[in-house]
């Protein structure tokens, strides 16, 4: 099954999950975006013009202007980078704070695994979005407390993730002949452990990002997250909800974005774990 090689494995998870490759078409349109935005927006995202504030979309404009005549769709092509960045970043250390204490409570067991545990029930008892509030409020509004605050509820579902995988691996007979050759703890987490969970890992890191994204935007639209001037979406339709309904691309066209992102980064996560699924059988 694996001498088939992973072009089978991706012409797989295309026919059974059509849906996945709209996802992965959706995440490198926006990685387009994201590279090429100096040459993509057809304005500076920061220069204020009192005007042209709050014009519909047209030629120049093609989403319309906001309350400082700032022109939309070039703050939405340069939020693409902004989006990447948090979403990277709040996964990225989620990730490897989960994986690590994940893969420690599975592999020692015992009090180390209870007191790990403990900690994510503890955390998991608090609804996700009221404590990221909770820390952005204490940390300080800011684009780097945002994603700490982020980052601090989002590592729970991955460290129990990485522990559930732990525990069918470390009794198997691979790990079994490592321990008899006298293997180091750190040499088989590290080495056979963590890369053999790597495929849950992958998918609920697609899954994650697009997540991360709906609560940064949460944050940002109720003033805990990223501060003005920088082009976010979430802030974007914060300042023209009261514009509405007369001002509608104000908050419509970065609520497409935002949907878009958010949208692309789930589908490809169900597309991850199709192709992991077919890898396995």
């Amino acid at each position: 099954m694996r001498g088939k090689g992973t072009r089978s494995y991706v012409l797989y998870a295309m026919r059974r999950s059509p849906l996945s490759i709209v996802g992965i078409t959706l995440i490198l349109a926006m990685t387009v975006l994201a590279i090429f935005a100096p040459w993509i927006a057809p304005h500076n995202p920061y220069k204020v013009s009192m005007g042209d504030r709050l014009l519909p979309p047209s030629l120049t404009h093609p989403a319309g202007t906001d309350i400082v005549g700032r022109d939309i769709f070039s703050r939405i092509v340069y939020g693409t980078r902004l989006s990447f960045r948090i979403a990277l970043s709040v996964v990225g250390i989620s990730i490897s704070v989960g994986v690590l204490l994940g893969a420690l409570a599975g592999f020692y067991g015992g009090v180390v695994d209870l007191l790990i545990m403990r900690v994510t029930d503890g955390f998991l008892a608090i609804p996700s979005f009221a404590l990221a509030m909770v820390a952005a409020a204490v940390l300080g509004r800011s684009l780097n407390n945002m994603v700490w605050a982020l980052a601090l509820v989002g590592w729970t579902w991955n460290a129990r993730i990485v522990r559930s995988a732990v525990l069918r691996i470390r009794n198997s007979d691979f790990m079994l002949v490592q321990k008899a050759l006298g293997a180091s703890s750190a040499r088989m987490i590290f080495l056979h452990i963590i890369p053999n969970c790597m495929g849950p890992i992958l998918v609920q890191a697609s899954l994650q990002c697009g997540l991360t994204l709906l609560s940064s935007a949460g944050l940002s639209f109720l003033g805990l997250g990223v501060q003005p001037p920088l082009p976010d979406w979430g802030l974007m339709v914060a300042e023209g909800r009261t514009y509405l309904p007369a001002r509608w691309w104000l908050v419509t066209f970065p609520g497409i974005a935002i949907f878009t992102m958010v949208t692309g980064f789930l589908l490809t996560g169900d597309g991850i774990r199709d192709i992991i699924e077919r890898e396995v059988s």
